[in-house]
């Protein structure tokens, strides 16, 4: 039987450059469905998709992590390739990208924009210093080796698509699907891609600032929620640093003089080392709790395959 593909891609106000966008990727893949997801576009978006031969369908709730929720809910197909309306990632790569999910077994193939054209194409220096900052912190934090961490140009299996709870609505998502990704170890491959930047007069939706501080957010939220351990242990060791610069003066006037002067200092340095403890206890639970939470995942991909396998016999 053949494999489908399907072609994703989330829009808002793209009719400068949707059109190209749906033939180019006709083009390099014409046995797939191309999807068109409008995102309360007022500028005539989906009308000018549906005449390019794309299968157009809407999402109200605004934001690209809303409609990918979506997106992936709604198709069934063997291997999804996401991408944005506004033209930057040429659809050349297309067909090396899903080759590699279909006939190699990746769960996430990633565009990476940042090792080709990226800071040359990009002409917005915060951005750039944005997508360093959170490719470090992800690699730390996570000892992973992702080298773009927010590219908006990946291919994924249909294991992939139906196990991942998406939570993030907004530019965040892409961030959230690699954490996800690296924690529940799923197979990723990099190939690089080239990237072009918006064509002139075409408006990117990103607000470095304000969608910055999400992604920052969520990455500080996913690493609470992914390895609490570590999280809350940084946390109550910090806590005990300052018990013990509140304590140790207090402690060597006692062996000193024999006397406690400094009550209410002391009480301040014991309240912050109990807390401290707290903190170490509720790391330990967590961390239990996390890895119960990996094990249903694991049964539930199980079953995910299962159905995916009998669904693919029936065909």
């Amino acid at each position: 039987m053949e494999k489908k593909i399907a072609v994703l891609i989330p829009c808002y106000n793209e009719s400068m450059t949707i059109e190209k966008v749906v033939k180019d990727y006709k083009r390099e893949l014409p046995d797939a469905d191309i999807y068109v997801y409008d995102n309360n576009s007022t500028d005539g978006t989906d009308e000018i998709a549906k005449k390019a031969g794309a299968i157009v369908r809407y999402e109200k709730k605004q934001g690209k992590g809303n409609v990918i929720r979506t997106m992936f809910r709604d198709i069934d197909d063997d291997c999804y390739l996401m991408i944005d309306g506004d033209d930057t990632y040429p659809a050349e790569d297309a067909r090396k990208m899903c080759d590699y999910v279909l006939n190699d077994g990746i769960d996430m193939v990633i565009g990476d924009r940042l090792s080709s054209t990226y800071f040359e194409e990009n002409k917005r220096a915060f951005h750039n210093f944005g997508n360093r900052i959170v490719r470090w912190s992800i690699n730390t934090i996570f000892r992973s080796k992702i080298n773009d961490i927010m590219t908006g140009y990946r291919a994924f299996s249909y294991n992939f698509v139906k196990s991942y709870p998406v939570l993030s609505k907004g530019f965040e998502i892409e961030t959230e699907m690699t954490i996800h990704a690296i924690d529940k170890n799923f197979t990723l491959k990099e190939i690089p891609v080239q990237y072009r930047d918006r064509p002139e007069g075409s408006v990117s939706k990103l607000n470095t600032y304000k969608d910055g501080v999400k992604v920052i957010a969520t990455i500080a939220t996913l690493f609470k929620e992914y390895k609490p351990a570590i999280f809350f242990n940084i946390i109550s060791f910090l806590v005990l640093i300052l018990s013990a610069i509140l304590a140790v003066p207090v402690f060597i006037e006692y062996f000193k003089t024999g006397l406690v002067p400094r009550f209410p200092t002391l009480i301040v340095a014991s309240i912050l080392f109990v807390i401290s403890l707290l903190l170490t206890s509720v790391s330990l639970i967590l961390q239990v709790i996390v890895k119960k939470n990996k094990q249903m995942f694991e049964v539930m991909l199980n079953q995910i395959v299962i159905m995916h396998n009998e669904k693919n016999r029936k065909d």
